[in-house]
């Protein structure tokens, strides 16, 4: 039995570039590693099974143990992963993408370490856009459709997420996006790349995200989450990801508490 933690991410800064020939959009952001995580455990079972309390239908885990199966360790015997999950679903955290990359994790332990890093996060981009990123958790520097990992330092802070209790589709945001024509024309992966070392008031006060205009049409009470983290001293308050999750950005130890909400830091 392998034991794996599968931490939550935070899309700090999210920009969209134009749709590649794969269907899939580039894109430049800066990943926040949270000590919000599921807890992912992997062993030998008769048949591959994925027992996760609370969620239904197709889970990336699975898909993961087929490809890692299909594409590096014929002979992996049939596997049972249990995920306890606290990262909360269609969130724009990561949280299936999270535990899809730990599967891997264990899965290659198990088949003897057959695969490096960058052998996983390869597979890991055939499994799902942000599953990369996930392999070795960590902040980052994310481009591509999410294959390409450059891991950063980021200033010490504290964030406040505010969940939905309904998800929202990635794909419906990014179609959604398309539709405003929030998306852009050119990255700049340089410029992001300088803002991860800056001091937090000036990180802060440049995160943004392509995607939140598209989320927030979708769920307009997404402003007023917005408008109560400002009010309760957030240097900023953005949408992470594909939404609908709200997060704020605060000083260390300033963090407020907030009926509903989930106090996180930076691992």
């Amino acid at each position: 039995m392998i034991r794996e933690r599968a931490p939550a991410k935070v899309n700090l800064l999210l920009h969209v570039g134009p749709r590649r020939a794969d269907g899939l959009h580039e894109l430049c952001s800066l990943f926040a590693s949270i000590d919000l995580a599921d807890e992912v455990t992997v062993e030998r079972a008769d048949a591959d099974e994925v027992v996760c309390a609370g969620v239904e239908g197709p889970n990336l885990a699975l898909t993961a143990v087929e490809r890692f199966r299909a594409e590096a360790a014929p002979d992996l015997p049939p596997l049972r992963v249990t995920i306890e999950k606290r990262i909360p679903v269609a969130a724009g955290l990561g949280g299936g993408s999270a535990d899809a990359a730990a599967v891997l994790r264990a899965a290659n332990r198990l088949a003897g370490e057959l695969l490096g890093a960058d052998g996983l996060r390869a597979l890991g981009a055939r499994v799902g856009a942000d599953v990369p990123s996930q392999v070795e958790p960590r902040h980052a520097l994310v481009t591509g459709a999410g294959e390409e990992v450059e891991p950063v330092e980021l200033p010490p802070m504290a964030l406040v997420l505010v969940p939905d209790e309904h998800g929202l589709s990635t794909a419906e945001v990014y179609a959604q996006a398309d539709a405003l024509g929030t998306t852009r024309t050119q990255l700049e992966r340089d410029r992001v790349r300088a803002l991860a070392a800056r001091p937090l008031d000036e990180l802060a006060a440049a995160l943004e995200n392509d995607l939140e205009g598209a989320a927030i049409s979708l769920r307009p009470e997404l402003c007023a989450r917005q408008g109560e983290l400002r009010e309760a001293g957030a240097l900023t308050a953005r949408v992470t990801g594909s939404g609908p999750t709200v997060f704020g950005v605060f000083r260390p130890g300033e963090e407020p508490e907030i009926d509903g909400a989930i106090r996180t830091e930076l691992v």
